[in-house]
């Protein structure tokens, strides 16, 4: 049996926000590429204070069409997702490092 890959605290952090804010995969993928910060979602989630500010989901997708002209990204990965690919890319670095290493030593 695998363990599961551990999370990098900075992916970690969208965990959070996707919980706490009732974001959707590809919500969080979109706020990822807008360049928004996980722990300053909760200024813009405040739409029950401020009736005039949209819905952070409603306001991230409006950025995002605004900025990219699309409603959704092409291809929707989940953090959980991205942390495994982020750690088989690692794990690949590694086995290259040390066939390298063991092909340079006589």
């Amino acid at each position: 049996m695998t363990a599961k890959p551990r999370v990098p605290d900075h992916l970690q952090a969208w965990i959070t926000a996707r919980k706490r804010h009732s974001l959707s995969h590809a919500q969080v993928q979109m706020a990822r590429e807008l360049g928004m910060n996980p722990k300053k979602l909760g200024k813009l989630d405040n739409d029950d204070q401020e009736p005039w500010k949209l819905p952070l989901p409603a306001f991230i997708e409006s950025l995002y069409r605004k900025r990219f002209g699309k409603d959704r990204p092409d291809l929707v990965h989940s953090i959980e997702e991205r942390a495994r690919l982020l750690e088989q890319k690692r794990a690949g670095r590694r086995e290259r490092k040390q066939l390298r290493r063991r092909a340079a030593s006589p």
